[in-house]
């Protein structure tokens, strides 16, 4: 027996006309928790870099500016690029949904770099930061994609499989609470624990590399109950999805930046 849910308006609240949706309230929220978290973690004693406000805010306005950027062309360029050259203007609806992860995180890594390198700080040691609070804004984000009805999980007669009423009928997968639980919950649990607990903080890179294991682990598993997204289907006959592609090729480079990482002395 499926768990039937009552649709959530994508509108969070409308102001003089003016439409805020739970998507963008939920970057908001996850934007402000993130950095808040970097500030408090970098200005503690053991802490490898350590930022002014003035910094703090100039970083905040160019993750913001090419998580967005990212996103955006991620979806574009590796889930629906036919149509998107078919109707180039839909590039700009963010507000339709269709946002990748993997392409925000090579934004955010652009912008942590650009700005390190007009800062003269180490880009690696802002991104080691940003990767310990990185899953806060992951968790909004798949709390969005719920409300949303957006990546929806694979059918299922589990007892807590969703429909939604009068849209959906056929009972899936919760998916993007799966990954908001793993994606969020978990890897936030383990990166403050490797941060707070161990050494790693001080091994230039290792945080970051543990974060792309640890990422694509949990994702390739999510995806494992996630529906493959109707343009692209699987990408192999064995079920491969283009979530699961991307995620093993942050494993691999994961584990090359914290080898090189820990190699260091």
């Amino acid at each position: 027996m499926a768990i039937s849910i009552t649709p959530i308006s994508p509108v969070a609240i409308s102001i003089f006309g003016f439409d805020i949706r739970w998507y963008a309230l939920a970057y908001i929220i996850g934007f402000i928790l993130c950095f808040g978290l970097m500030a408090i973690l970098s200005r503690r004693g053991d802490a490898e870099i350590k930022l002014t406000k003035p910094q703090f805010d100039d970083l905040m306005t160019w993750a913001i500016l090419c998580i967005i950027i990212g996103g955006r062309l991620g979806y574009v360029l590796f889930y629906n690029l036919p149509f998107f050259i078919e109707n180039p203007l839909e590039i700009l609806a963010v507000w339709h949904g269709g946002m990748s992860f993997h392409g925000g995180m090579l934004g955010a890594i652009a912008a942590i770099f650009l700005f390190a390198h007009r800062a003269h700080l180490s880009g690696m040691k802002i991104l080691d930061l940003a990767a310990v609070v990185a899953p806060i804004g992951l968790f909004f984000g798949r709390i969005a994609n719920f409300i949303n009805i957006e990546v929806m999980g694979r059918i299922s007669d589990v007892p807590w499989a969703v429909t939604f009423n009068g849209l959906t009928e056929i009972p899936r997968h919760p998916s993007p609470l799966y990954e908001a639980f793993g994606e969020g919950i978990v890897l936030f649990t383990i990166m403050i624990l490797l941060y707070t607990k161990t050494d790693l903080k001080r091994r230039t890179g290792a945080l970051s590399g543990m974060f792309g294991i640890l990422y694509g682990i949990i994702r390739i598993i999510c995806e494992f109950f996630r529906a493959p997204d109707a343009q692209i289907g699987f990408l192999t006959s064995w079920k491969l999805t283009m979530g699961q592609l991307l995620s093993a090729l942050m494993i691999v480079a994961g584990a090359w930046i914290f080898a090189a990482s820990v190699k260091k002395r």
